[in-house]
């Protein structure tokens, strides 16, 4: 397990368990404590689960989610990749904005539109960044 600031774990409360086929394939998987997010949503496929039993194992586990596929968090000294888009297209402004609840767009609504127009995740993630809508919560649990 890694020691890194604020424990990963605490979120989840005294007594909280992952189950052991779910941070095997973890602990397979990972590289110096850290998971893709594209790893754990390919666990949680492989293993029948969702991707937040995945998300909630690998903090548990006190690793790292790295390389969010929204271009978010996990990406070095950048934290994150994702910029706003200059040429942002109104069918995408109109997509966004009719999934959002609250002020927010849910990551798995996120991925629904670019799914939906055609267009890769990190795409939906700068027009985000342009309309000011913050992406939350994260199907892994990471916010």
């Amino acid at each position: 397990m890694v020691s890194v600031g604020k424990k990963f774990s605490e979120k989840h409360g005294p007594g909280a368990t992952a189950p052991p086929a779910i941070q095997e394939a973890v602990q397979k998987r990972s590289k110096d404590a850290s998971l893709p997010c594209a790893v754990a949503f390919e666990i949680a496929s492989e293993l029948g689960v969702t991707p937040l039993e995945v998300g909630r194992a690998v903090d548990l586990m006190e690793y790292r989610l790295v390389k969010c596929q929204m271009g978010l968090f996990g990406y070095g000294d950048k934290g994150k990749i994702v910029s706003p888009l200059t040429d942002l297209p109104e069918s995408m402004r109109s997509a966004i904005q009719a999934a959002v609840r609250e002020g927010r767009l849910a990551c798995s609504d996120a991925w629904a539109v670019a799914a939906r127009i055609g267009v890769p995740k990190l795409r939906v993630a700068g027009a985000c960044e342009t309309l000011d809508v913050k992406i939350k919560p994260c199907q892994l649990g990471a916010f």
